[in-house]
């Protein structure tokens, strides 16, 4: 069993390092804020280049779902222990309303379930509450296979 899957630092610099190479989370400056196991929060912060109406200062639907996907793509890699790579195969996302001006975003993502090629994961967006979401997901992702330090891509299942 690799080091990340034993060692909880080990498993939060291998998910920090595969955070902050996906080059959509570099451009808006995705965070994250907390990890576990299974979880992970991440915040997007709000900057005027991520605003999708200038006359409300709402965030672009687009912005959120980078930040969900991202961030639920990396609770599936926890979930892996930090040995896989994943892709994303479905990721379903109610906008529930728009995001408040001027305060930044966070996900929350949980994975529910790890099967043979697949792992689920469920995210909630908000600015303070999840009790008051703007978003939620329900998102699929395909395993992979193994992953190393510094590789970019998935390789086959199997692969080291």
């Amino acid at each position: 069993m690799s080091t990340a899957a034993t060692d909880p630092a080990a498993l939060g610099e291998h998910a920090r390092s595969f955070f902050e190479r996906i080059p959509h989370g570099q451009t808006l400056g995705l965070e994250i804020v907390s990890f576990a196991p299974r979880s992970l929060l991440a915040r997007l912060p709000y900057r005027p280049e991520i605003v999708g109406n200038p006359q409300t200062g709402h965030i672009h639907s687009g912005a959120l779902t980078v930040l969900i996907d991202q961030t639920s793509g990396t609770a599936a890699i926890l979930a892996l222990g930090g040995k896989e790579q994943v892709a994303t195969l479905d990721l379903r996302v109610d906008h529930l309303r728009p995001a408040q001006a001027g305060k930044p975003v966070y996900a929350q993502a949980d994975c529910y379930r790890v099967a043979r090629d697949v792992v689920f994961v469920r995210c909630i967006c908000y600015e303070d509450s999840p009790d008051d979401p703007v978003a939620t997901s329900m998102s699929t992702f395909m395993r992979t296979g193994g992953w190393q330090a510094g590789q970019s891509t998935g390789g086959v299942r199997g692969e080291a």
